[in-house]
């Protein structure tokens, strides 16, 4: 069962603000889920959980727009977060007292509701970006992929900000996501889902565009 919250709230970096809906995915079953993404309203994020357990609030990577509900959150669902450390210090930008329970890293393996999450570090976005891939989560029996911003509907996540790099982030869906079998559902941190297979073929040409 994958389940779509989203909210809205403001994404700040090197000085600037920018206005943004963010899309938060709960994982799992009628008795437990995990949290990909934290982004802006705990609140909303408590009433799609409805009640059940948490199993991990697992965050794609550290900018302020996907952890600012992680602490509130925590505090109504007792659940460890998880983050990349290569991303602490987007962390600390936002928490200066409280720390990410445990580190995220390549090769992890989350569970919830009996669906399993496999991490894969992602580099480019930011330095501790990652994606989690849900082998047969989808309604068909697919693969489903949560990309957070590394992958969106159309291109990769934007690069030319502190801490990103444009080089490392197509290197990173080259080798790690378009690798992937081409009908993987794509669940984006932002936008509309799209396909391994809809956005490999434009590879070469955002390599062209440089962005």
């Amino acid at each position: 069962m994958i389940e779509l919250v989203t909210t809205d709230g403001v994404f700040a970096l090197d000085g600037g603000e920018w206005e943004v809906t963010n899309n938060v995915w709960l994982v799992g079953d009628e008795r437990e889920v995990l949290v990909v993404d934290a982004a802006h309203d705990a609140g909303r994020i408590t009433e799609a959980i409805a009640g059940r357990h948490v199993r991990a609030i697992a965050l794609t990577h550290g900018h302020n727009d996907h952890i600012n509900a992680a602490g509130a959150l925590q505090d109504i669902v007792d659940a460890p977060i998880l983050l990349h450390p290569a991303d602490h210090m987007l962390w600390a930008a936002v928490y200066a007292d409280l720390e990410p329970d445990r580190d995220l890293a390549e090769g992890d393996r989350l569970r919830a509701g009996g669906v399993e999450l496999g991490v894969l570090h992602t580099p480019g976005h930011s330095p501790g970006c990652c994606c989690l891939l849900a082998p047969g989560a989808a309604a068909d029996g697919g693969d489903v992929l949560f990309s957070g911003d590394t992958l969106f509907c159309g291109g990769p996540g934007a690069t030319g900000r502190s801490y990103s790099d444009f080089p490392t982030i197509i290197e990173s869906i080259r080798a790690r996501l378009l690798t992937l079998p081409p009908e993987t559902l794509v669940h984006t941190g932002h936008g509309d889902s799209t396909t391994i297979g809809a956005e490999a073929p434009q590879l070469e040409e955002w390599v062209r565009r440089g962005h």
